[in-house]
């Protein structure tokens, strides 16, 4: 019987759906260029529901829930380029590399995906080409414009997180995530930290790293960019009110860091 995760078509998407890659201020003049790898839950149609119930599509394991609403208010607000990814990460995790093993997860936080299962090299491949390639190709040829033009590039990938993980509470509000830049992390670092609120992560909840991540390390790192990663805890955007009030802080703190970046000749 063939499984709700293969397709015999040629291409996994057909002309008529969502593309993944969807922009925001595309002609923004701020230096910032934020990332958003899990956006969005859509599934292709030809995969079905990969055999799970719409609750368990709702949950984290499917997007970075709440992080949508954020991402847009503060590219709006800082006149910031927004690229981001509208295909969930239990089709193919785009902050992984195409060839990590948890790439097409089978299984996420205890849960077995059973469209997931049993998928050949063709399969994979498909998901790859349709959702993947398309949004990194971007993200790429974004990045090669701005570095032709002149204009200076400060990367912040855009993620939130479980408040729960493994049965153990994590009891930071928000997270700055790098890997090799030592110029954007503590001015994120020192900002957050002067909010009177807020328990603030240091590479945490997790750290970034070539093995586990691919937007920071390929195209940050990879082209030695001033970048970080932002993770903020799911509760505190779940609804509207949660996102409307996180993306104001942020503007003001990112907004604040831009002119002090480019004070130095940075941005």
């Amino acid at each position: 019987m063939k499984l709700p995760g293969t397709t015999d078509k040629a291409l996994l998407l057909q002309s008529d759906e969502v593309p993944p890659v969807l922009e925001q201020n595309a002609g923004g003049a701020s230096a910032f260029l934020f990332t958003c790898d899990h956006y969005g839950r859509l599934l292709p149609r030809a995969l079905g529901d990969l055999g799970l119930d719409e609750t368990e599509l709702e949950r984290h394991i499917a997007w970075d829930i709440g992080i949508a609403g954020v991402a847009e208010a503060v590219s709006r607000a800082l006149d910031a380029h927004l690229i981001a990814q509208r295909y969930s990460r239990l089709v193919i995790d785009c902050n992984r590399s195409p060839t990590a093993p948890n790439a097409i997860p089978m299984i996420s936080e205890r849960t077995t995906i059973p469209g997931n299962e049993g998928l050949t090299h063709e399969d994979a491949e498909l998901r790859r080409r349709a959702i993947f390639d398309p949004y990194h190709d971007r993200i790429t040829e974004v990045l090669d414009a701005r570095k032709a033009e002149g204009r200076p590039t400060v990367l912040v990938s855009l993620h939130s997180f479980t408040p729960v993980y493994a049965g153990i509470a994590r009891p930071w509000h928000i997270g700055t995530l790098y890997q090799h830049d030592r110029v954007l992390p503590p001015l994120l670092l020192k900002a957050l930290r002067a909010e009177p609120d807020l328990v603030v992560g240091d590479n945490q909840p997790y750290a970034v790293g070539d093995g586990t991540d691919y937007t920071i390390p390929v195209h940050g790192g990879g082209r030695g960019l001033i970048t970080s990663g932002i993770e903020i805890r799911q509760n505190e955007i779940a609804e509207p009110e949660g996102q409307q009030r996180w993306a104001e802080r942020l503007s003001r703190i990112l907004g604040e860091i831009e002119v002090e970046l480019r004070n130095k000749g940075l941005a």
